[in-house]
């Protein structure tokens, strides 16, 4: 790897498979049923911020329409199907890694074995609550990729984002990624692309307020762990700050 890498840069890299895009469908759509629960039942994007990420992040991903309206109908009680919850796992990876595990599921204990288990036979070690988390702030994430900008500098377009509200804008080898508050996410995507500006994806993150430098021989064991936890069904998203040092 080049360059000081991020587990969000490498995800962005190795992209979705098709052997997982059916996987993909049944994660989005438990987040979108989680959202509509969460916004009090309401299943208007324009008034639900959350359901807004989310139906525009399974449109990304080419969901079908009625796989997001039966994801919407389960979070008001008009499907069938378990009631979800979100759980959230902290722990310390390989290298002493802060790691944030997002999931949902229908059975806690089940989830929280699989999570476990990862974290036993990987050798991390999985914490208690408040562990971890406060290493991680709550921001929003928009991503520009470099090849598909125009014609601009790295400090032109950062002064695009500032002006459009943005409250930090990060290169990576890839292309930018560029931090809002979490209610202006939306807002500053939409003032993004009204400056002509090519928007890749916008989502919520949890990133992390100082990083762990993971030496080259780590790397691989590190990468495998993560992926190993996003791999799980329940799990909807896994955050860590290492930083992986080139080789």
């Amino acid at each position: 790897m080049s360059g000081h890498s991020k587990w969000s840069q490498i995800k962005r890299q190795k992209g979705v498979t098709d052997a997982k895009r059916g996987q993909a469908f049944t994660k989005l759509g438990n987040a979108i049923t989680i959202a509509v629960r969460q916004g009090g039942g309401i299943t208007d994007p324009t008034s639900n911020f959350k359901l807004r990420l989310m139906m525009e992040k399974a449109r990304e991903a080419n969901m079908p329409k009625e796989n997001i309206q039966r994801a919407i109908d389960r979070a008001v009680g008009k499907g069938q199907g378990a009631q979800l919850e979100e759980v959230v796992f902290e722990g310390f990876g390989p290298s002493g890694v802060g790691i944030l595990v997002e999931a949902v599921t229908d059975n806690r204990l089940r989830t929280l074995a699989s999570v476990k288990n990862i974290f036993d036979r990987g050798g991390g070690t999985l914490g208690s609550s408040g562990s971890v988390f406060y290493l991680f702030n709550l921001l929003g994430v928009i991503f520009l990729p470099k090849k598909q900008q125009k014609e601009m500098s790295a400090d032109d377009l950062l002064l695009l984002a500032i002006e459009g509200g943005a409250e930090e804008v990060e290169e990576a080898d890839d292309g930018y990624e560029i931090y809002t508050k979490p209610n202006e996410l939306h807002k500053v995507k939409e003032e993004l692309l009204g400056k002509g500006l090519l928007v890749e994806s916008a989502e919520l993150t949890m990133k992390p307020s100082s990083l762990i430098n993971v030496e080259a021989e780590d790397v691989t064991k590190i990468i495998e762990f993560l992926e190993k936890l996003e791999d799980l069904d329940d799990v909807q998203k896994v955050y860590s700050n290492a930083n992986f040092v080139a080789k």
